[in-house]
């Protein structure tokens, strides 16, 4: 079988966190919102449990947790759920940056074609990959709405400035809302001390299942941020997302974050390793590379890099029997179209028709770059 290097898109689960979903799917199948019987007292138990493992690594409440489908449906019902508050109280600008996932950009293009929303303001980063925390803290103005932006960018593995922004916008009082679908389980400590009101998490990004994730809804005052929900239908979350909630899943994400508190310290000096020992090995290829975005703002399981003459798309279709790849975020990837993030940088054409994404987990290891080496020399 191929080898795997696309962990930012999604990541392999983790053995202990599949035997504890099989353990729910076998014994907790009652209806945790079922009050009148133990079946479904029990499941409940279940899911306060994975809520609590969620909070002690977030840092935040039990009761700030809002159980979703994923960072995806989490950002869009942070940015669409504020909607009417925002009209209501003439808020109807939002700043973002150019290279958020398309699970932020898409619902503000959406409220921009379909509401009556001022044009939000994009923030381009430089050449380093990060944007400029000062741009978007001057982007503000009277009317905005929202501040949202990611912790990690997907693509490069460039840290945000989501630490000064969110410390303005809570000094201002102006609603900060962070994607942190990559730094969950990574930056645990920044996380933890992080100025926000809303969080976007995804249990897939760190050896949970895929269709589980959270969207964390911080108290200010003893008062939520004026969400309006999305699902309605049951009032299960708080009312904040109907539906019946789904336990195994749950329980996966809650046993992902107690792993991920226990051992991020050693699986972060692992990525390093690992990113370390690829880096000497592409320094020795004598390949013509170069590395996209700077790598002292970087997380340590991501390198974004580009052979120089040889075509991304063609690249990984040569690798697919040995090695997976991306080129970009895997919203995108269907389409093989060049990263948008690496355009916002100012890259140059050359260089982001020949980027690749490399993204490690906790058992990967710094060979399996031999043979896109190998392969990138024959194609150079």
């Amino acid at each position: 079988m191929a080898k795997y290097f696309d962990y930012n898109a999604s990541t392999p689960i983790d053995k202990d966190v599949l035997e504890c979903m099989i353990e729910a799917y076998k014994a907790q199948f009652g209806n945790a919102d079922s009050r009148t019987h133990s079946h479904g007292n029990s499941a409940r138990e279940v899911v306060e449990i994975a809520r609590g493992q969620v909070s002690a690594l977030v840092g935040c409440d039990k009761s700030e947790i809002i159980f979703t489908s994923g960072a995806t449906e989490s950002s869009n019902t942070a940015i669409l759920g504020m909607r009417k508050w925002g009209e209501v109280n003439k808020k109807t600008h939002i700043v973002t940056t150019s290279i958020e996932h398309k699970a932020t950009l898409e619902p503000i293009r959406w409220l921009e074609d379909n509401e009556q929303f001022k044009v939000a303001t994009y923030i381009n980063p430089d050449l380093s990959g990060r944007v400029s925390a000062g741009k978007i803290i001057d982007a503000i103005k009277p009317e905005t709405l929202l501040v949202t932006m990611h912790h990690i960018n997907n693509e490069t593995g460039i840290i945000q400035p989501a630490e000064e922004v969110g410390e303005y916008c809570n000094k201002k009082g102006i609603i900060f809302h962070v994607d942190a679908a990559q730094s969950l389980g990574k930056l645990v400590l920044e996380l933890q001390s992080l100025d926000y009101d809303m969080m976007s998490i995804s249990g897939h990004k760190m050896y949970a299942p895929q269709g589980i994730g959270a969207l964390i809804l911080r108290k200010k005052n003893y008062k939520k941020p004026p969400l309006t929900p999305l699902l309605m239908g049951g009032g299960q979350e708080w009312g904040m997302r109907a539906g019946t909630l789904p336990v195994a899943l749950i329980a996966g994400l809650g046993k992902a974050c107690e792993l991920a508190l226990r051992h991020h310290q050693e699986w972060n000096a692992h990525y390093a390793k690992v990113k370390e020992q690829i880096l000497v090995k592409l320094k020795a290829s004598g390949l013509n590379y170069t590395i996209n975005g700077d790598q002292n703002y970087c997380i340590s399981n991501t390198l974004n890099v580009s052979f120089i003459g040889v075509n991304s798309e063609a690249l990984m279709i040569a690798m697919k029997e040995y090695c997976s790849l991306a080129n970009g975020s895997a919203c995108t990837s269907k389409d093989y179209s060049h990263s948008y993030v690496l355009k916002a940088m100012g890259l140059s054409e050359d260089i982001t028709q020949s980027a690749i994404r490399l993204s490690w987990g906790k058992d990967s290891d710094a060979s399996t770059i031999d043979k896109v080496i190998e392969i990138a020399k024959k194609m150079a």
